[in-house]
């Protein structure tokens, strides 16, 4: 290592250097990118879905991130099941970072995960889920219906009983309100 190198503060380059071999696949709409996470990991592909850059934001709200020397392989299982994406877009720019899903607010007593447009809070005590909001989907009264009220290792998965964005962002919320919750 290079005299005082140590002293050098990570900048965007060496950020944008970690994120070099990781690509964008940008769909056309949310049932797409849903079908294509499922496939993939499926297929045993390390991919996450992601909010897009606004530089490459169409029509869908999210992205799949992917290890770009994989994307021929990537594009062709994904053509041959029918959800080819609208383009894939290397990491290259340190303007191109993906936007966080989550956002996480501690209120005390209560914890409060936000993915996308979706809120799910929970008693930190007892681990109760005490409020699901946000959203404008038809399914939204459903699932807080479902899941307000119950431990959160009891409610029934959000993927299990929803059909829409909404869902799918309470998803994503649920799992990470499981993760965070497990860590304590």
């Amino acid at each position: 290592m290079p005299l005082f190198q140590f002293l050098k503060r990570k900048g965007s380059n060496e950020a944008v250097e970690e994120r070099a071999d990781r690509g964008f696949l940008v769909f056309e709409n949310t049932s797409e990118v849903i079908q294509a996470e499922n496939l993939l990991k499926k297929k045993g592909w390390e991919i996450r879905v992601m909010g897009p850059p606004p530089e490459i934001r169409s029509g869908c709200d999210l992205v799949i991130e992917f290890p770009l020397i994989e994307e021929l392989k990537i594009i062709k299982i994904l053509q041959d099941a029918g959800i080819p994406p609208l383009q894939a877009v290397p990491v290259t720019s340190p303007l191109l970072q993906p936007v966080d899903l989550f956002q996480i607010r501690d209120f005390g007593r209560y914890l409060m995960v936000q993915a996308a447009n979706m809120k799910l809070t929970v008693d930190k005590e007892s681990l109760t889920i005490v409020n699901i909001s946000g959203g404008g989907c038809p399914d939204v009264p459903y699932l807080a219906e479902q899941m307000v009220g119950k431990l959160l290792s009891e409610a029934p998965s959000p993927r299990e009983i929803g059909h829409t964005l909404c869902g799918y962002a309470l998803q994503l919320a649920y799992e990470e309100m499981r993760r965070r919750c497990s860590q304590s």
